[in-house]
């Protein structure tokens, strides 16, 4: 059993810390978003920041858009040329993705400063491109509605989860330090 411990053991402290990363900031998240009623349909003031930003980017390219806090459920309302085209609910936020992401880079960790700046970076990197990504997905579904499940449910959600992959690959590859102790071994 020793031997079979010491021959996994990277991929052992690899799980230990992507699960304990994980479960705390999962923990943290959940503690941040407790402090929401969603009996009064509080929206949390990530997701609102996300709505707000997402309206920006729509405003910046002509487009007329509005957010508007939901009466029925906690989530923002998209207005796209005066047509509800999306509601904007917690899990849009892609605090979740980021998570998963800090995780990840966290499991391979390299030096506390560069592991922490790619994951600084990383979840700039990831905010941003969900921002585009709910501006994109309102243009699309104002003249695009019967492809709601595709654009919403595959497409966009491949796009994100592509990005969130080649960071992997990229602080795997160039800034971990782990394909170069793998080389040398």
């Amino acid at each position: 059993m020793k031997d079979l411990f010491l021959q996994y053991k990277p991929f052992f402290i690899f799980l230990i810390k992507f699960f304990a990363l994980y479960a705390l900031l999962t923990v943290g998240y959940r503690l941040y978003l407790s402090q929401y009623d969603a009996a009064r349909f509080e929206v949390d003031g990530f997701t609102r920041l996300v709505a707000h930003q997402s309206e920006s980017i729509l405003h910046f390219l002509g487009k007329e858009v509005k957010t508007e806090q939901n009466v029925s459920e906690p989530c923002m309302n998209l207005i796209y040329k005066e047509k509800f085209v999306a509601r904007i609910v917690e899990g849009c936020n892609a605090l979740s993705v980021m998570i998963l992401f800090a995780a990840f880079i966290f499991a391979f960790s390299s030096k506390w400063f560069k592991t922490m700046l790619y994951i600084v970076v990383g979840c700039l990197i990831i905010h941003v491109l969900n921002v585009f990504r709910i501006a994109l997905l309102a243009m699309a579904l104002y003249d695009l509605p019967q492809y709601e499940h595709l654009l919403h449910g595959v497409v966009f959600p491949l796009f994100i989860y592509s990005v969130v992959f080649v960071l992997w690959v990229l602080w795997i590859q160039k800034f971990s330090g782990y394909a170069q102790r793998s080389a040398e071994k």
